[in-house]
């Protein structure tokens, strides 16, 4: 697949530049491997809910991520934006040397 300079620099920022970068990235492993509410994540991650649903709204305002449903039950997925290009994810992953496991 062809490079996207654009999701390249936004992933730098949101997994390198500013905190949280790290539990963003294990939060967009999750839902690599299945769609999932926040308490869903928050639970497999042993993450606070809150905590988990600040970063589904970074993630979301950054279009890294789309949602279905609504409230409790709403559904993250990952944009297929990301989806296309993931193995540019799993590049900077290992760039940034972050601990995902």
């Amino acid at each position: 697949m062809a490079d996207d300079p654009e999701l390249r620099r936004l992933l730098w920022y949101l997994l390198g530049a500013i905190r949280g970068g790290e539990n963003r990235a294990k939060i967009i492993r999750v839902l690599r491997e299945r769609p999932s509410n926040i308490n869903q994540i928050s639970a497999k991650l042993r993450m606070d809910y809150r905590l988990v649903e600040h970063h589904m709204n970074v993630l979301r305002k950054n279009s890294m991520v789309i949602s279905e449903g609504e409230h409790y039950g709403k559904v993250y997925f990952l944009s297929p934006w990301l989806e296309s290009h993931f193995e540019i994810f799993e590049e900077l992953v290992k760039r940034l040397n972050l601990k995902l496991d």
